[in-house]
């Protein structure tokens, strides 16, 4: 079981659980996050819809990963994107004096809530340096390179919303790349064969 779940089990009385189906709204953008969510199974993401169809997915969640940690101390917690259950979900939900008092009174916990706060710093680092890459081409190879020279991926639309791409630039860049023998492509693995970034 993920570290994190398992020091929830400890404090299971006081953590509220719920359920959520595929396909169904945890919440919506801008609504107030007045507890942490931690995912105990399923997978979530965060995504905001825009007027000409668009669709972004800021983050994509699994067992063990939270959400609403960057903003339940926020002096504006709202949700930037809505909270999506991608697969049938369980969630623990963790509110802001629960969490206080874990953090207060469990080290482990709070070394574990810590680790995560700096694993989303580096994650949204990485990510605003993606979006200021403006080459599709070295934005994959970036995107690449940050994953060791190898990715795997569900989707082409799933891994075209990773990298804040349309599904036809990244299939069209891919097609190219591979070609000119950048990457090499086998079944839903993409591997860098040549290395621009360090």
């Amino acid at each position: 079981m993920n570290k994190i779940l398992q020091l929830i089990s400890k404090h299971k009385e006081n953590i509220e659980k719920r359920q959520f189906k595929a396909g169904e709204t945890i919440f919506l953008e801008n609504d107030t996050c007045k507890a942490i969510g931690v995912v105990k199974k399923g997978e979530i993401s965060i995504k905001s819809y825009f007027s000409n169809g668009k669709e972004i997915t800021y983050n994509t969640l699994n067992e063990g990963q939270m959400f609403g940690n960057n903003l339940i101390f926020s002096s504006k917690p709202t949700y930037r994107g809505d909270v999506i259950a991608e697969k049938d979900s369980e969630i623990f939900f963790i509110d802001r004096p629960t969490l206080i008092e874990i953090l207060k009174t469990d080290g482990e916990f709070l070394v574990e809530y810590l680790s995560e706060q700096s694993d989303f710093s580096k994650s949204l680092n990485f990510k605003i340096k993606l979006l200021t890459i403006q080459s599709a081409e070295d934005r994959i190879q970036y995107y690449l390179t940050f994953n060791k020279g190898l990715i795997t991926y569900k989707t082409i639309t799933k891994l075209a919303n990773e990298l804040y791409m349309t599904r036809e630039s990244l299939s069209r860049t891919l097609k190219k790349m591979r070609e000119n023998g950048v990457i090499k492509i086998e079944g839903k693995k993409i591997s860098l064969m040549v290395e621009k970034y360090n």
